[in-house]
Formats: C-alpha cells, sequence, structure tokens
C-alpha cells in the first residue's frame, strides 16, 4: 500500500505539475459558468472546484481523475436556488455528499454492470457533442481574431508534439495557453478573455455551515435535490473512471471512489461551494497533458485558487480562444470516431442503443437521462433476444404413452407466453415429462407459467412430472409455483 501511495504521488512528479496547471487554468471559466448555470456568485464554483479537486486528490478512488464543480450536477441546482437561496444550496451540497458516502458502503458501484458498451460510446459520443456545442457562444458575434487565434492554438495543440526534446516535455495544451495570452497581450488584441466572465474572488474560502434551519421541513426541501445530486454525479463520476482506466490501462476503486466523491461534496459545501464531481473532459486534458497521479488533481485545486486569489490579474488576460482550443481538443479526443463506421457492423440494437443515448444526453443535457434510456433500451434488446433462444422439443414414447418435452434456454418475463405456447394441452396421453435439465426459470412470471401448463394438462387427464430442475429454479418454484400445493390451486380456482 505504501508503494502504492507513493506511486501516485510521486511517481510522475513533472508530468502531474505541468497537467495540474493546464487543468486549473482551464477549470476557471468553466466553473464560473456552472456558477451562472446554478444561478450563483462566481466564487461559488470557483470555491467548489478548488476543495473537490484538491479533496478528491487524497480520498479519491482514481489517480488521475479530475473533479470539481460541474454542468451535470449545476443544472439540477436552478430550481432550489432560485426559491430558496444559496444557503439551502450549500446544505444539499453537504446531504448529497452524505448520500454518496452511503452509496458507498452499500457498493451501489456494482450497478456499472449494467451499463453496456454501446451505452458508454453513446455516453462519450454525446459528452463529445456537448463540450464541443459548449464552445460554440464564443464562437458567434466575434471578430475574425477569434477565429484565427482558436485556429492558432489548435496548430499549437496538435503540433507541438512533434517539436524535437521539448515537445515530448511540455505539454502542448498549456503551451497553446502561454503563447496566446502572450499575444493578445503584447499585440493587444481585443478578443474576450477570462476577465469578462465574471468577478474573480479575492479572498480565501472560510468554513461557512449552512445557514439554514435543522429540521424536517428543511429535510424535506432539499433531500429531492440531495438525490438527484447524487445520483448524477456518482453516474458521472464512475463513467469517467472507466474511461481513465481504459485510457490508461489501470483500475481503479470505484467504491472508493464514491465515498471520495461524497466527502469531497461534503468538503466544498462546508467553505461554501457547490456540489460536483468527475468530469470527463477536464480528466482527458490531464491525462492527456501528461497527468497520471493524484498531484495532478492537487495541484489542479491549489493552482486555482492561486490564480484566482492572488494572480487574478494575470489569469483575467487569458484569451477565451486558447480555452476554446483546448477544449475542440478534448472533443475530437472523446469522440469515439470508430463508431461511425461500426453502425455498419454492429448489430442493429447495440446501433439503436447508441444513438439513442447521443440524442436524449444532447437533447435534455442530462447524462443521467440518457445512459438510463441507453440501459432500458437495451434491456429490453436483450430480453427479447433471450426470450427468441427458448424453445421446447418433444417425443412421444408409444410403449409406456408418454409424451417428454425437452425445454431450452430462459424462462421468465418475456419467454413465458411461448413457453406455454409449445405444449399440446388436448392430446390424450396418459403421462407427460418435462425435463428441464438445460432450461433456467428466472422469476414469479416463469413460476406461473410452468404453473399454467402443468395445472392445465393435468386438467386433461395426464400425469405430470418435472426432472432436472438445477437449485436455483428449484428453490424459486418452491417458493412461488403452486402446481404441487392443492390448497394454492383450490384458492386459486375460487375455493374456500
Amino acid at each position: 500500500m505504501l508503494l502504492s501511495a507513493k506511486q501516485d504521488w510521486l511517481g510522475n512528479i513533472r508530468g502531474d505539475i505541468l497537467a495540474g496547471i493546464v487543468v486549473a487554468i482551464a477549470l476557471v471559466p468553466e466553473a464560473i459558468a456552472f456558477s451562472i448555470i446554478a444561478g450563483v456568485d462566481p466564487k461559488i464554483g470557483l470555491y467548489a472546484s478548488f476543495a473537490i479537486a484538491v479533496i478528491i486528490a487524497i480520498v479519491g478512488g482514481r489517480a488521475g481523475m479530475i473533479s470539481a464543480a460541474t454542468a451535470a450536477t449545476a443544472l439540477l441546482m436552478v430550481t432550489l436556488v432560485k426559491d430558496y437561496g444559496l444557503q439551502y444550496l450549500l446544505a444539499a451540497t453537504v446531504l448529497a455528499g452524505v448520500l454518496q458516502i452511503l452509496a458507498g458502503y452499500l457498493n451501489l458501484h456494482k450497478f456499472m454492470s449494467f451499463i453496456s458498451k454501446s451505452v458508454m460510446t453513446g455516453f462519450l459520443n454525446a459528452l463529445a457533442i456537448l463540450i464541443f456545442m459548449a464552445q460554440i457562444p464564443e464562437l458567434i458575434g466575434v471578430t475574425w481574431h477569434m477565429y484565427a487565434l482558436t485556429g492558432f492554438g489548435l496548430g499549437i495543440i496538435y503540433l507541438f508534439p512533434y517539436v524535437p526534446v521539448v515537445g515530448k516535455i511540455l505539454p502542448s495544451p498549456l503551451i497553446n495557453i502561454i503563447v496566446l495570452t502572450s499575444l493578445v497581450y503584447f499585440m493587444g488584441i481585443d478578443v474576450r478573455t477570462i476577465g469578462d466572465m465574471g468577478e474573480l474572488p479575492d479572498t480565501l474560502p472560510i468554513f461557512l455551515w449552512p445557514d439554514v434551519p435543522l429540521n424536517m421541513e428543511t429535510l424535506l426541501i432539499v433531500l429531492p435535490y440531495s438525490v438527484s445530486i447524487a445520483v448524477v454525479g456518482l453516474l458521472e463520476s464512475l463513467l469517467t473512471a472507466n474511461v481513465i482506466d481504459e485510457l490508461t490501462d489501470t483500475e481503479s476503486d470505484k467504491k472508493r471512489e464514491c465515498k471520495g466523491q461524497g466527502i469531497a461534496n461534503i468538503g466544498s459545501g462546508l467553505i461554501g461551494g457547490m456540489a460536483g464531481c468527475a468530469m470527463i473532459g477536464q480528466s482527458i486534458i490531464n491525462v492527456k497533458s501528461g497527468g497520471r497521479g493524484r498531484l495532478s488533481a492537487m495541484v489542479a485545486g491549489i493552482v486555482l485558487l492561486i490564480l484566482v486569489v492572488f494572480l487574478s490579474d494575470l489569469l483575467k488576460i487569458v484569451p477565451m480562444a486558447a480555452l476554446v482550443a483546448v477544449m475542440v481538443m478534448v472533443s475530437i479526443g472523446t469522440f469515439n470516431w470508430v463508431s461511425i463506421k461500426e453502425l455498419k457492423t454492429n448489430p442493429t440494437s447495440a446501433s439503436v442503443v447508441m444513438i439513442a443515448t447521443v440524442i436524449v444526453v444532447v437533447w435534455t443535457h442530462n447524462l443521467a437521462i440518457g445512459v438510463f434510456t441507453g440501459i432500458l433500451i437495451g434491456s429490453l434488446f436483450m430480453a427479447q433476444r433471450l426470450s427468441q433462444f427458448m424453445y421446447v422439443d418433444s417425443k412421444y414414447d408409444d410403449a409406456s404413452d408418454t409424451r417428454t418435452y425437452n425445454v431450452i434456454g430462459q424462462i421468465f418475463f418475456n419467454s413465458s407466453e411461448r413457453f406455454i405456447s409449445f405444449f399440446d394441452y388436448k392430446e390424450a396421453v396418459d403421462k407427460i415429462v418435462i425435463d428441464v435439465h438445460r432450461a433456467h426459470f428466472w422469476d414469479i412470471t416463469a413460476a406461473s407459467a410452468l404453473d399454467k401448463v402443468v395445472i392445465k394438462l393435468r386438467r386433461e387427464g395426464a400425469d405430470v412430472s418435472i426432472i432436472g430442475l438445477n437449485e436455483a429454479s428449484e428453490t424459486l418454484l418452491d417458493k412461488f409455483a403452486v402446481h404441487d400445493k392443492p390448497e394454492e390451486i383450490e384458492k386459486i380456482m375460487g375455493g374456500h
């Protein structure tokens, strides 16, 4: 464990520090923008980004991942802030953190296994589109200088890595920010800068317990918002962790990440910040800039605070063109371009799930709704496919006047009617054997289907027996099936 901690903090010092600086600069306009979305002062988002980034670096489960104030959580706060004000938002932030810690202890991260590759691809593609769309307002109604600077910045980002020696040492997004800021400042180019985004705080954050009544009324007000923030925050954080796992070919502790996100949000709420979660865009910037360890998130948070409180005059002159170029790079790198080609080769169901996830996320600007939609559609397709793999064949033994039905496949809510239809209820035979060695009964609908089959066949005078039940199916049927329980059948048929 000591070796792992040393690697997380000291295994990539230069890369983590440089990447953290890039992330810190890129966090500023986003934190301000997310504060505006939520309807609060810009310092609320900036303090949140500082607190969450620093705390998650220590307690999070994914080294190299950046967490801060995000649009996904900011969108959920609008009504609360409008109706009840900032203090209730801070209370909701603290409660959301408590719920996320509880989710960690309840191992709710395991539900991530329901997210298929198609949903993950759709999530990434939608996020790439949203990141790109968020840059469009910066490119509307501006002079040609903005376009020229953005294009120049993209050129630096993509070409600087090919420069001998230094191209491999310094992250190109940071060089882009330095070069464009120098050009704008020394040449006096009139373009929008970070200083135009809003007023930056000039004091350090302080401990601040939310000024709300500690009673049931307050709890009922903030609980719905806290639950939404906790769910959306964990979903985006765990999805981002999966993406960074793949990018770095490493594994992360999802349970620890849930708890870490909760602790970070509690810390944010207690210094006057809003709730947040992992940021896939900033995390990719971090990784692509060379960040791999916990040090990069720590540096990002500390440098962010230093920039906005002590070096605000310097920060204010950074042109938005430099940050737009970085975010366009992120959107291009995030989008899975191969998925477009795979639309022709992947199963139709997989393509539908991916496209539906993209459309819903982009339409609603809510990653959670889009992902849940993808999971739901994918589950329906899976249930339909599984039901088609179930069939029943039969053979008749004339010597013993016995019909044996061999059931193969999965019997559950979507295949139960098909299962019932395979049997001939009018055939006059002495004995019927239902062989389920190669079948599995999954739910109470399957148990009910078997009841219908057995009761119908016995009603026609056949001696019906069931053989080959596996242990799980037998346990289910013992609990819910009634075909071997005369008193229950009597109740069903209307007896007393």
